[in-house]
């Protein structure tokens, strides 16, 4: 059962540590920290910073890994986008699309709505979850060295990787919000026409 004592690691660090040198990953983030902490760590065109869709990151991810097979594509998620978007664990296992990767970011808490405790505080083991839905490769990250190792897995393997993070707050480092200049961004980056 996870708890509250190993929520120890800085999501800046985390973050910036996960994004170095991301090359042409694709980046998918949930609203929030999530978005906060990869616009932290450089903002760039193949960010898909998410700010409404809370529950839909993971399926955003997917839809994106299917439509362009030969990119690796990372859903950066917190806690409360993957506990209200759970069955998108057993969706995303079945479709089994090999470019894609999710990392959580759990702090055990619902952060952008007063830091109320998430069920992940309270119980809800979200790497055994995404087992039990399917995905064959889980794993959790309690310290830097763990992080450390798990970049270059995000980046090559079909992974579901719960990250426990300190719940402190961090200043906000806000990316652009406007939905159709991201989009377009995104699109361009992608050498794909505007629609």
């Amino acid at each position: 059962m996870s708890g509250r004592n190993d929520l120890t690691l800085d999501r800046r660090a985390v973050v910036a540590t996960l994004l170095d040198d991301p090359g042409d990953l694709l980046v998918v983030t949930g609203l929030g920290a999530a978005t906060y902490d990869a616009a932290a760590a450089g903002d760039r065109p193949l960010n898909f910073y998410l700010w409404g869709a809370m529950g839909g990151t993971a399926m955003i991810g997917l839809g994106l890994a299917l439509a362009q097979p030969g990119k690796r594509v990372l859903v950066l998620t917190g806690d409360g986008d993957m506990l209200m978007g759970m069955g998108s664990l057993a969706t995303v296992a079945a479709a089994g699309a090999p470019n894609l990767a999710i990392a959580v970011l759990d702090n055990a808490a619902f952060g952008e709505t007063g830091a109320q405790a998430s069920h992940t505080g309270l119980g809800t083991d979200l790497a055994a979850v995404a087992t039990a839905c399917g995905w064959r490769v889980t794993t959790t990250a309690r310290d830097m060295e763990a992080v450390t190792a798990l970049r270059p897995r995000l980046r090559t393997e079909q992974l579901f990787a719960v990250i426990r993070i300190s719940p402190a707050e961090m200043p906000r480092h806000l990316p652009p919000r406007d939905g159709a200049h991201l989009t377009g961004r995104f699109r361009r980056a992608l050498g794909l026409s505007e629609p």
